[in-house]
């Protein structure tokens, strides 16, 4: 699943390589690639096959599960298709709460000791997603884990992920797409190095010298 998938993701330019003209993040870093995963909802065989997975893992993972929760925004379609294979109930979470209306932050219905599944698109530090996490459990909820499409399997994500007791498994993650772009001739095979050397510390930007 993880290599299919990640082919899925390639064809579709939701994830794709750069490291010769590296991307700036929200945080300054500079990443030799680039996910927006909202782009696998336009086609229709690789949403079935992303929607279907997220729903084995469910299952797999956590399946004490009674409601999907979505983040926002990019984890909403992902959770509703998702839930609607498995004949769950789901809902999402805002980054903040509203300021109109009641001022919901969970958006649909919750209830107190409900065994909740969250539905994220990719995890990179973790920040989000356990901020969505942490309001669910303030709300009552169980928090069995999280279900992702990408990760980047970023140490200082998965220690924030452990510290604050939150098991999450995706379909694919960076490791696996790199692999892919190298067979498929989208980054050289020296290149994969390169990747990996930025996915176990992005602030250190020797990588993009090729390690001179």
């Amino acid at each position: 699943m993880k290599k299919r998938i990640a082919r899925n993701l390639l064809s579709m330019k939701a994830v794709f390589f750069r490291p010769e003209q590296p991307f700036t993040w929200a945080s300054g870093i500079k990443s030799p690639v680039y996910c927006d995963n909202r782009l696998t909802l336009s086609d229709h065989k690789i949403r079935c096959d992303i929607e279907t997975g997220l729903s084995e893992l469910v299952r797999e993972h956590f399946p004490e599960t009674e409601v999907l929760m979505g983040t926002s925004t990019a984890g909403i379609a992902h959770a509703a298709i998702t839930a609607h294979l498995m004949g769950l109930p789901m809902g999402y979470v805002r980054s903040g709460e509203k300021g109109h209306g009641r001022q919901n932050r969970i958006e649909g219905r919750l209830e107190p000791g409900q065994k909740v599944c969250v539905v994220e698109d990719l995890i990179s530090t973790g920040g989000s997603v356990i901020h969505v996490c942490e309001a669910l459990r303030e709300a009552g909820a169980e928090v069995l884990g999280v279900v992702c499409i990408f990760t980047y399997g970023m140490k200082k994500g998965m220690d924030r992920l452990r510290a604050a007791g939150i098991k999450a498994v995706s379909l694919t993650d960076f490791d696996t797409v790199a692999e892919a772009a190298a067979e498929e001739g989208c980054i050289s095979k020296d290149d994969v190095q390169r990747l990996i050397a930025f996915r176990d510390n992005p602030a250190d930007e020797s990588w993009m010298g090729g390690g001179e």
